[in-house]
């Protein structure tokens, strides 16, 4: 989160070392295989558990189930080249060259680690451990490098690109997010942009959501593969359709062979999605089968409410003639005699030339002692005092807010709220907020406008 916060730039120079090192560790890895494999020729077989044997044996006679459930599963290998595709404008110009340029170098990277380690699993012989303590590629490490400092550094490598792997939906969920608030789908907060060109939002949420993930599945890997697979090939399916259904509509030049392929990889991501939703539904892809239309339903909803305040808030022209606003009510609800209280009644003044100060107070001794200062204190401003039995100020003066506008619906209140402002922060922790509570609550109220006018302390 804090790398990507710096900016596009700034991440990618953060994420580039461990990429070029785990890069390096695997090619030194299986160069060293196939030197003692063909070289030496003392690569040998690896020794297995025999329980992970007869484990693994249990699936033998799955036939084409097993096949495509593994061919679904190695598929989530290979999401990562969508990251270059939608990152497109992120690339310096031109954009679409430097793009392909890069995606090729990283097809071809990604495919020859992968036959490269394909090969040694095959030619040791290894078995997945089913326990999940060690992964194939250390067992594969320790096979041919021993326990020296080389495992340790493949398996340094290899952990950091698995974190910083996550970068592909940090660097392509924040400006999904932004097209989606810019169509009115999901907050506007999400198409704000930061100070260094980040969206913001769209980086922290995702921060949020990724930890609530880690820590209501435990980190398990295999818990949480589900959920990425089954979301991600479902998004590759109908991205792939809509390319063939703008394909079929549009007759570009090269149409026919563009509508063969993503026709193909469309069955092929929707085949993914299918078997993956059916082998792992009660491990976890029922969560995503379930909040998928949720979330549809909550982007339509925010879609809605954005048409609605946009049908009842649009002004296309000015209207002819002035406009003359109703003269409000004013009020000014005050705790004491001090001067903060004086400064807001004055401002009061300032607005109406019936502002009314109002104390609400449960002590009728209180309630008397400021009736009698009152007329040498505020002159000729009217003074109401509400009383309030059970000690509470905001539910008394918001059913005095409410008779007074039951008298005239038409005209807006104002209430003016004095407002302590201390020389230091930390120094608010030593005040109630009392002003700050009402304007909460008055916030919601209709055809109420609250005006605040604090009063900044200085020195001793």
């Amino acid at each position: 989160m804090l790398g990507n916060l710096r900016g596009i730039r700034e991440s990618g120079t953060i994420f580039m070392a461990p990429t070029y090192l785990f890069i390096l560790a695997m090619a030194g890895l299986i160069g060293w295989g196939l030197f003692r494999e063909i070289v030496l020729g003392d690569l040998g077989q690896i020794s297995v558990d025999p329980t992970w044997v007869s484990l693994q044996a249990t699936g033998s006679g799955l036939g084409l189930f097993l096949i495509l459930r593994a061919f679904s599963s190695g598929a989530v290998a290979l999401t990562g080249v969508e990251a270059i595709s939608d990152g497109v404008p992120a690339f310096k110009p031109p954009e679409w060259r430097n793009a392909r340029t890069t995606l090729t170098a990283a097809a071809i990277i990604f495919g020859s680690l992968f036959v490269g380690v394909g090969w040694l699993a095959r030619t040791i012989g290894v078995v997945p451990d089913p326990n999940e303590h060690s992964t194939v590629l250390a067992l594969i490490a320790r096979h041919v490098t021993g326990d020296g400092p080389y495992l340790v550094f493949l398996q340094l490598t290899t952990a950091l690109i698995l974190t910083l792997a996550a970068n592909t939906s940090f660097a392509d969920f924040p400006r999904l997010s932004s097209f989606l608030a810019r169509d009115g789908f999901m907050p506007r907060q999400f198409a704000f942009r930061g100070e260094r060109l980040a969206f913001t939002t769209g980086i922290v949420a995702l921060s949020a959501l990724a930890a609530l993930l880690l820590y209501v599945f435990n980190a398990s890997v295999t818990a949480l593969i589900p959920l990425y697979t089954i979301g991600v090939f479902v998004a590759f399916t109908l991205s792939q359709s809509g390319m063939v259904v703008r394909w079929w509509r549009r007759r570009d030049p090269g149409w026919q062979r563009g509508l063969v392929i993503n026709g193909l990889g469309a069955a092929t991501t929707a085949v993914i999605a299918i078997i993956v939703a059916s082998t792992k539904f009660l491990s976890g892809a029922y969560l995503v089968l379930l909040m998928a239309p949720i979330l549809i339903m909550i982007m339509l909803g925010i879609r809605r409410h954005y048409r609605s305040v946009e049908r009842q808030v649009v002004l296309e022209r000015i209207p002819e003639g002035r406009e003359v606003a109703v003269e409000p009510i004013v009020i000014v609800p005050i705790a004491r005699l001090d001067r903060p209280a004086r400064q807001a009644i004055a401002f009061a003044n300032s607005i109406s030339k019936h502002a009314t100060a109002v104390h609400v107070t449960n002590d009728p001794v209180d309630a008397a002692e400021m009736r009698e200062r009152w007329p040498a204190w505020a002159g000729s401003t009217e003074l109401v005092v509400v009383e309030s039995p059970y000690r509470a100020l905001i539910g008394p003066l918001l059913r005095y807010m409410d008779a007074l506008q039951a008298q005239d619906p038409d005209r807006p209140i104002v209430v003016v709220l004095s407002e302590i402002v201390p020389r230091h922060w930390w120094e608010n922790l030593l005040h109630n907020q009392t002003s700050l509570r009402l304007k909460l609550r008055l916030f919601g109220r209709k055809n109420t406008i609250v005006a605040d006018v604090p009063f900044h302390l200085g020195g001793d």
